[in-house]
């Protein structure tokens, strides 16, 4: 019998993973390779673009996505820890490349990338990851894999399998946190409105961790809840489902 080929992942950590987070990072490829997908990096990834591109720079944006594009080509699947790049890469490569050169290869690459909780359970089929926590779990959904990318339902199923856990639900988790990259900065009393309203849910619900499938919102969820003196710490669904949390 011949054995099947093993799926072949090109893993895209994002940068803040890269630069701030990498234990989420570490934690995607090990639930990867948990499912035995050949999971690899390519050399010079940077940034998808969605800075740039979100802030009206579309000639940058143009630049460093094209160079995506070219660095992600023949690499197989391209799988990220985060709603929000996947979004840029599947919804908004189309509006920046189109009528250009780099048309079709955003197409191409668009159809064969992936955020981790929809790879792992719409790509391979996997609810349960052997994960474990004893305590509370509320989910936050992040507003650009929640509204371009559909998600949701997938990283909700891979807690429900999350030994020793009691999920709840978390009361406006279809709310923004806030963040939105350069918003927090020139919109921040708006900012800190929704931040606001966003603590006290967490707080409704219960919950000793809040999870999100973005480390963008991870971290202003975070801050809000370390200046309130809070006993609820926010983390990355990766890190819940690779055991990289302690109660």
């Amino acid at each position: 019998m011949t054995a099947q080929p093993r799926r072949r992942a090109a893993l895209f950590v994002t940068c803040i993973v890269d630069q701030i987070y990498p234990a989420i990072g570490f934690a995607a490829a090990e639930l990867l390779e948990r499912q035995g997908v050949e999971v690899h990096v390519p050399r010079g990834l940077t940034c998808c673009g969605q800075m740039a591109f979100n802030a009206g720079f579309r000639d940058d944006a143009y630049a460093v996505a094209g160079r995506t594009i070219e660095i992600l080509r023949n690499q197989g699947d391209v799988v990220l820890p985060s709603g929000s790049c996947g979004a840029m890469i599947c919804h908004l490569y189309h509006e920046l490349f189109h009528g250009t050169r780099h048309a079709a290869a955003a197409k191409e690459l668009a159809s064969r990338t992936y955020e981790l909780s929809e790879y792992l359970v719409d790509v391979l089929g996997v609810t349960d990851v052997g994960a474990r926590y004893d305590g509370v779990i509320a989910f936050h959904d992040a507003c650009h894999g929640m509204r371009y990318m559909g998600l949701g339902r997938q990283a909700r199923t891979l807690l429900d399998h999350v030994a020793g856990a009691r999920i709840v639900a978390l009361p406006g988790s279809d709310e923004c946190c806030g963040f939105g990259g350069l918003f927090a900065v020139k919109q921040h009393q708006i900012s800190a409105a929704m931040l606001h309203r966003k603590l006290m849910h967490i707080t409704e619900c219960g919950c000793d961790l809040v999870v999100t499938g973005d480390a963008s919102c991870m971290t202003q969820i975070a801050g809000g809840l370390s200046r309130s003196k809070s006993r609820v710490r926010a983390c990355h669904l990766a890190e819940v489902l690779a055991n990289r949390v302690r109660v």
